[in-house]
């Protein structure tokens, strides 16, 4: 699949506000994503007018897991999956090097790619490598484990 026009990100992940630190994805395909998000005064993660470190990892881990967590949301003709319920963490933070931190108002731009996965029937688990930018300022590499598992309830 590939995407070359903005898309919301609400299609590929169940985060919502004030938790949702991506507004759209700009570029996708099966191993790459590529992410905006314009940070505004009343995100959960700033303090004195800058994005803190985890409002930084949490873009990272949210453009991340769009690409993994995308069949869950989206069938293979591109059409929306309705109902689904999937919940998914950071299981490890293999690297991580914050350079610089975004100031209220910028446009950061993350871009990440599929390192490995393994993926069952259940679960995802996946190795991504992730670079975020203000401009052409890198402000934070790293890679990181992520699982994602969709969430089914029994029936009585």
């Amino acid at each position: 699949m590939e995407n070359n026009n903005p898309v919301e990100i609400n299609r590929y992940l169940p985060h919502r506000n004030p938790m949702l630190m991506v507004d759209f994805v700009l570029k996708m395909d099966n191993e790459t994503v590529e992410t905006n998000f314009e940070i505004k005064e009343n995100c959960i993660f700033i303090e004195n007018n800058t994005l803190v470190e985890a409002g930084l990892i949490e873009n990272m881990a949210q453009t991340c897991s769009s690409v993994v967590a995308k069949d869950y949301f989206i069938d293979e003709n591109c059409n929306d999956k309705e109902g689904v319920n999937v919940v998914g963490f950071i299981s490890a933070i293999k690297t991580l090097k914050i350079h610089t931190l975004p100031k209220v108002g910028d446009i950061i731009i993350a871009k990440a790619f599929l390192v490995s996965s393994f993926v069952t029937d259940s679960y995802s688990l996946c190795t991504m490598n992730c670079k975020t930018y203000l401009g052409e300022v890198l402000l934070l590499e790293g890679e990181i484990n992520l699982f994602i598992q969709e969430n089914t309830t029994l029936e009585s």
